[in-house]
């Protein structure tokens, strides 16, 4: 076997002894407790952004058909031709872990009819999405994605609505060292003379085979070419934003009258360019320098064709996708935590079987209560039971003992303050829930 495995190390075991230990594959990280809380913070907050805002929630298939991806982001991408996980399945048809959130949303309005009832159609999604590159910081095979799309409508205020769910969430999360680049891809009319003149000015330059064949399916993904080499050569670019027609000029400009109105600061970039190629019109990108090279934490634009390329109406549909894995580096950068200060709010001590017995229903009845309940499980001693309840970090210790049994009361302690009082057994439910 490949570096020097043997064939029953390769199966997890080995003659000699134990099973080896295993590993998450590489570039795919794994969320424990308590760095896991920052995670569902960091998605939670934009899920609950977007479901303020309207957005129904649809869960998307790990998997689709491979042309949904081919068709609909763009066989020139790098997504495409280098980083799908793509693969035949036991009927040889050829499917693909999903990259991206956007096309299988889109394919699932048409498949399910949701474009004949009320526009816009709204939806939010969470989950891992897959591509495979070389990992590093902010770079996974598995990464974590929260992300919205609005369809049916062509609105610059659908957009601006767009872009200021994804700011207010960076913003509960605390989150303030972002910027958000800003631009437009333009429209139909403006593309087509855009293009011939972008290809043009690319003949002209000293570039690879490969890159003038990108250059001839899509030139603005010469744009996005991250070589040195290249990109100093598109100094002298045309850009979109100088050829914008006249309708996506006023499309443009009601956007950022909108953002302007409701506080959401950004940067225009003319020289943004998303990895997708369905984009159209308002496009953006939130980056984190304090991120380095990978400092992208979410973006999106709107995408007029897309949905008739993938056999639906001719209809528009804007939505971003905010890195989930990026976000809560971002956050780690300065020095955020949005993760829940403790797993739990009340943490139980028993001390033998008795008061084990009693105290089990009174927890139930706490969680049913709506509060984060815990208690020193196995044969602890007392030392044990009350480091298991420091490193819990409730904030509330319950002690029940066998003398407390006798009076029918309780130990409240405060875990902060350092104080504690006994209070009996039938008040310990509006103590706690008052607290």
């Amino acid at each position: 076997m490949s570096n020097g495995d043997s064939a029953s190390d390769q199966a997890g075991g080995s003659k000699k002894g134990k099973p080896r230990a295993l590993s998450a594959p590489k570039g795919v990280p794994d969320y424990v407790p308590p760095e896991s809380g920052g995670f569902l913070a960091v998605r939670g907050a934009v899920l609950e952004a977007a479901e303020r805002a309207g957005y129904g929630y649809i869960e998307l298939p790990i998997f689709e058909d491979t042309t949904l991806y081919a068709r609909g982001v763009g066989e020139s991408t790098d997504v495409v031709s280098k980083e799908m996980y793509t693969f035949a399945d036991r009927g040889d048809r050829s499917v693909t872990l999903r990259p991206e959130g956007t096309a299988g949303v889109v394919r699932a309005v048409i498949e399910h009819g949701l474009d004949r009832g009320q526009l816009p159609v709204k939806l939010r999604y969470a989950g891992p999405f897959f591509r495979y590159e070389r990992p590093q910081a902010g770079r996974y095979r598995q990464l974590q994605q929260a992300g919205i799309e609005a369809i049916g409508v062509d609105d610059p205020a659908l957009d601006a609505e767009v872009i200021a769910i994804a700011d207010e969430a960076f913003k509960r999360l605390g989150l303030t060292g972002y910027r958000l680049d800003l631009t437009s891809l333009g429209d139909a009319e403006s593309r087509l003379p855009y293009r011939e003149k972008l290809q043009a000015f690319l003949a002209g330059l000293d570039l690879d085979e490969a890159t003038r064949e990108r250059a001839s399916i899509n030139p603005l993904r010469v744009l996005d070419d991250k070589r040195p080499e290249v990109q100093a050569q598109l100094s002298e670019a045309p850009l979109m934003l100088d050829n914008l027609s006249e309708a996506a000029s006023a499309h443009f400009a009601e956007v950022r009258e909108h953002l302007d109105a409701m506080g959401v600061a950004y940067t225009i970039n003319p020289r943004l360019v998303r990895g997708l190629d369905y984009y159209t019109k308002t496009t953006f990108e939130f980056v984190h320098e304090g991120l380095g090279a990978q400092s992208g934490i979410g973006g999106g634009g709107r995408y007029d064709g897309l949905m008739e390329q993938l056999g639906g109406q001719s209809l528009s549909g804007i939505g971003f996708g905010i890195g989930v894995d990026r976000t809560l580096l971002a956050l780690r950068a300065e020095g955020v935590d949005p993760g829940p200060a403790s797993r739990v709010d009340v943490f139980a001590v028993a001390l033998g079987a008795e008061a084990r017995a009693a105290i089990v229903p009174l927890l139930s009845r706490l969680r049913d209560a709506g509060l984060r309940v815990d208690m020193a499980y196995g044969n602890r001693g007392m030392k044990g039971s009350f480091k298991a309840a420091d490193r819990s970090g409730a904030a509330h210790t319950l002690v029940l003992g066998e003398q407390e049994l006798a009076d029918g009361t309780v130990v409240l302690k405060d875990m902060s303050a350092g104080t504690q009082k006994s209070i009996p057994l039938p008040d310990v439910m509006g103590e706690l829930t008052a607290r």
